[in-house]
């Protein structure tokens, strides 16, 4: 079997941005059922901060990263369906893309249509996947639903934000600064909430004349948990999908039941796509809202791939706007 030389970024322990070092790896031809990816963009994505710092434990020394897009450069033995030069896409539950190259399994990729580019490919199928299932697989959103989003002018959040008005939902969008807030009403908000000044759950009740929302939508984590339980209905649904201030602290059962008989989950994106046809079906309704405009890709930054350092310190920053790229 040859190997292929090529850069990437590579930990050898857990801890801050600096842990990651750009240095030359190996690659071998793929194996059976794989194909080998030539990187052309590589998304950034909180997942990865986890990944290096520890909370979610991973084998060193390792590459980050968990989606790219590319061209495939080579296929191993029982690939069927796939091309060498075609435009593909994957998020991988093993991570490893903050390279130049890859061995994917082949069942992982999925095509990239003319009417998106590299860079949007990468910037959008994790977090396009995962809006795909918080709106219509983990809670159905339906026309004039009032719903609750966190971060909302992240990557994720700026997804929700615009599906979830194209279904119909009254959006209230919760940011931590004005400036986002404008960025959050751009992107379909009717309500805002800026958290730095604002109570929440208060302002929520509000909106909804005492109500509360069937639905909050949470990637914030620790620091927003419980005012996210206090803005829902009686039997409304907590979906926690992110840490980006720390993990969750533990919780009672019966808060759930004197808020409400409230439900709460805490999904990931893989058990919603563990099959090739789930992959397919999410993904198809992903490009097909981005080919009509239902959807837009915000890039907010870019960097090379060399400089993933810089690119983890400006997303655990949270000052971030939309997505960030990493370009080989």
């Amino acid at each position: 079997m040859s190997a292929l030389e090529i850069m990437g970024q590579v930990m050898h322990a857990h801890g801050g941005p600096e842990v990651m070092q750009w240095e030359s790896l190996r690659i071998g031809d793929p194996a059976r059922h794989e194909v080998r990816v030539r990187h052309t963009a590589i998304g950034v994505n909180l997942i990865d901060t986890y990944d290096r710092n520890g909370l979610y434990p991973m084998a060193l020394p390792s590459c980050l990263g968990r989606e790219a897009a590319g061209v495939i450069e080579a296929l191993g033995a029982g690939v069927k369906g796939w091309q060498v030069g075609q435009r593909v896409a994957y998020v991988s539950t093993v991570p490893g893309s903050y390279a130049e190259a890859r061995n994917v399994p082949a069942d992982r990729l999925v095509a990239v249509p003319d009417s998106v580019s590299d860079e949007q490919a990468a910037a959008v199928l994790l977090k396009g996947l995962t809006a795909q299932y918080l709106l219509r697989q983990t809670y159905r959103v339906k026309n004039k639903d009032p719903i609750v989003v966190t971060a909302a002018a992240g990557g994720v959040g700026l997804l929700l934000l615009q599906w979830a008005r194209h279904l119909g939902a009254h959006v209230i969008a919760v940011v931590g600064s004005d400036a986002k807030s404008a960025i959050a009403i751009e992107n379909g908000a009717h309500d805002v909430i800026v958290s730095s000044r604002e109570d929440m759950a208060s302002r929520v009740r509000a909106l909804t004349k005492g109500k509360g929302v069937p639905v909050v939508y949470d990637s914030v984590g620790k620091d927003t948990f419980t005012a996210s339980l206090d803005c829902l209905r009686p039997r409304g649904l907590m979906v926690s999908y992110g840490n980006a201030s720390g993990p969750v602290d533990p919780l009672s059962l019966l808060e759930l039941a004197r808020r409400g008989s409230l439900f709460v989950t805490r999904p990931t994106l893989f058990h919603y796509f563990a099959t090739k046809r789930e992959l397919a079906r999410g993904s198809a309704e992903l490009f097909d809202v981005l080919s009509r405009g239902i959807v837009k890709i915000t890039i907010g930054q870019r960097h090379a791939l060399r400089d993933a350092v810089q690119a983890h310190r400006e997303i655990e920053s949270r000052k971030t706007v939309g997505s960030l790229v990493l370009l080989p």
